[in-house]
């Protein structure tokens, strides 16, 4: 039986392995995405979310039910393809990328999973197509892991359309650490840091910041 592979930086690796060891595999098809990207898309690789994200991910999906999702940052699609499996036949995501070449792995492995039908892919810059988006359409369940410059920008144009009880999960929120290192002062890290202030005082949400993965960080609109 496959093991769920990890990307936990933070967390004793004995701990880590027998966390893996008993939580839910992926199954094949995952698998295969997963080696693709390593193979097609080199160092870039590191992008993709561990396989204990995306069940983490799937289950909370499922256990919400939503019908209307948002991802900001798709890469090679697994992240899209755990909350596309989640949600159902019901449900729809919104996915926002830039990469025409690194989102058309997404689109092979979302067509194999039977879930293509569930997922629109806009091209284009994310906070373009956020600010273009109606008044009207809301999201129950959001996915963030774009380029950490913009998360700031990101977070004020999602949180005003999550449903109340909708969640956002940031991503990177940890940055491997760096967000404690007063000396580490490049744009990335800057943003990330004042981010995870911003989400620590804002009023409309209530949060939690788990290390998993390089840190995941749970945005629930109340």
């Amino acid at each position: 039986m496959a093991v769920a592979h990890t990307r936990s930086r933070f967390i004793d690796q004995a701990i880590a392995a027998y966390a893996s060891e008993h939580s839910s595999p992926p199954d094949a098809l995952a698998q295969e995405l997963r080696q693709v990207t390593k193979d097609r898309t080199g160092d870039a690789a590191g992008m993709q979310i561990g396989d204990d994200q995306a069940v983490l991910m799937e289950i909370l999906v499922r256990a919400m039910g939503p019908h209307r999702a948002l991802e900001v940052g798709t890469f090679t699609g697994y992240s899209a393809l755990a909350v596309a499996r989640g949600m159902g036949p019901q449900g729809r995501l919104l996915c926002c990328d830039v990469s025409e070449e690194w989102t058309s792995i997404a689109r092979q492995y979302w067509d194999k999973a039977g879930v293509s039908d569930r997922i629109e892919l806009r091209i284009g810059p994310a906070i373009e197509t956020l600010r273009s988006l109606p008044g009207s359409a809301q999201f129950e369940f959001a996915f963030l892991d774009a380029d950490k410059t913009g998360y700031p920008d990101y977070y004020e144009e999602i949180v005003p359309r999550l449903t109340q009880g909708g969640l956002l999960l940031v991503d990177n929120t940890l940055q491997s650490g760096r967000v404690l290192d007063e000396g580490d002062d490049r744009e990335s890290t800057e943003a990330v840091r004042k981010l995870n202030d911003r989400i620590a005082s804002d009023d409309r949400v209530r949060t939690v910041m788990l290390p998993i993965g390089d840190g995941v960080t749970v945005v629930q609109r109340v």
